[in-house]
């Protein structure tokens, strides 16, 4: 059973997506706190390093953006180091661009942009300038996937890019038509709004995180997506009714006596999830530390004891957390490296079905994530693109007190401190 739960008070929205009542996603969103990826923009080139292939572009952010060479030639060049010119050959201080943001800010980083440009839709992700197609790997009927590379051969211009997504199995030519030419003029729009607008500025921003949502995850699997602001309940209902008459049925009005997030658990889930201390529904637990340059989770048995076999025991907490820790990168967003220090197994078969569970776990993210394999101490390495601000760095600050390290002096160190500093 899949549910998608929004809670709007106050001018923030909060979508919960559930799958057998247990949270796998969570986004939070306020007016202000517009999403920066998928946003193209206006800027002007600031300063060229060709020491590092890349420019700093002035997009009217707080800090200037990067761009690097490969998301500036043209697609099928990007990967050929050997043809790659200086991009002091491409562009120069001063020179206008229109770029897409296709990493949010991290840090002291400013944001990634790139002009391999790509306008998501219901049915079909548009690139105006990359001359390809693609289908969905997630589509797995072969009769089905030629179909649709079909369709869109037939449906795109010379030099256009389309890649149906997932959602579009089993649609008609005309819905799919329909997506792009919604996108394909929304492009044409950002074009012409290019030459007149004022250096730099904002031509084109993604929709809010419920029109985000509905697009992209609110699918025929979606048992129900419940709504607690009738007048936003109603204006979703009709939206969605012109694109299916049948997942319009399925939004529902929430009308409980208590909080839509209580009902559903989804504050309680959260809550759990979001420390750094995570229990696992056996009694082992996972620890997960994260810092600039990648996230750490350990694997413990904790209160679990298991069978007389130690080997059957460590497995079952693994295996148990490989499914946990799937999720949790999936709900936080945590992207970039992963190191899992899973407890040691002696079986490669173990080792092997881990390893497995973890990327069938990852089938269901919808934002990329690999199981790279097991490194020379032991440590299983994992990938996940990371695009935008994880919940960690949104929902949660840094300690006043400790300043982030976790620990504070132990109280003979304090002791002696404060003695030194009244000697002073």
């Amino acid at each position: 059973m899949k549910q998608i739960i929004v809670h709007c008070r106050d001018g923030v929205t909060q979508v919960a997506l559930l799958e057998d009542r247990v949270l796998t996603e969570f986004y939070s969103e306020r007016p202000a706190e517009k999403q920066l990826v998928g946003g193209v923009y206006k800027g002007k080139v600031v300063n060229v390093l060709p020491g590092m292939q890349a420019a700093f572009v002035d997009i009217g952010l707080e800090k200037n953006a990067f761009l690097y060479i490969d998301d500036l030639l043209p697609a099928h060049l990007d990967k050929i180091p050997s043809v790659k010119p200086s991009i002091s050959d491409l562009v120069k201080p001063g020179q206008e661009l229109l770029v897409q943001v296709a990493k949010e800010p991290f840090g002291t980083k400013g944001a990634r942009i790139t002009t391999h440009y790509s306008m998501p839709g219901r049915w079909i992700v548009y690139m105006p300038n990359a001359d390809y197609v693609g289908v969905s790997r997630k589509i797995e009927s072969e009769q089905e996937r030629a179909r649709l590379k079909e369709v869109a051969e037939r449906m795109r211009e010379s030099g256009e890019g389309i890649i149906i997504r997932t959602v579009a199995e089993g649609e008609s030519l005309e819905a799919l038509e329909r997506d792009l030419n919604v996108m394909r003029s929304e492009w044409n729009s950002i074009v012409a709004r290019f030459g007149t607008a004022p250096t730099p500025a904002v031509l084109f921003r993604e929709p809010g995180v419920l029109e985000r949502v509905v697009r992209d995850a609110f699918t025929d699997q979606v048992d129900e997506l419940v709504i607690d602001d009738p007048l936003q309940g109603e204006t979703l209902v009709r939206r969605v009714r012109a694109m299916s008459e049948e997942l319009a049925g399925r939004i529902r009005i929430y009308k409980g006596s208590e909080p839509v997030q209580v009902a559903y658990r989804v504050r309680e889930q959260l809550d759990k999830a979001m420390k750094r201390k995570v229990w696992l529904k056996n009694g082992g637990y996972l620890v997960v530390d994260r810092t600039e340059a990648l996230t750490v989770i350990d694997v413990n048995t904790g209160k679990y004891t298991g069978t007389d076999d130690p080997e059957a025991t460590v497995f079952t907490t693994n295996a148990e957390a490989a499914d946990e820790i799937a999720r949790l990168l999936r709900l936080r967003d945590i992207g970039g490296i992963v190191l899992v220090d899973f407890i040691d197994m002696t079986s490669d078969k173990h080792r092997a079905e881990v390893a497995a569970r973890l990327e069938e776990a990852f089938k269901r993210d919808r934002t990329k994530a690999f199981a790279v394999g097991w490194t020379k101490l032991g440590l299983m390495e994992i990938t996940r693109k990371k695009a935008r601000e994880s919940l960690d760095d949104s929902m949660l600050a840094v300690c006043t007190v400790c300043g982030g390290s976790g620990k504070v002096p132990v109280e003979r160190a304090a002791f002696h401190r404060r003695k030194q500093n009244e000697r002073r």
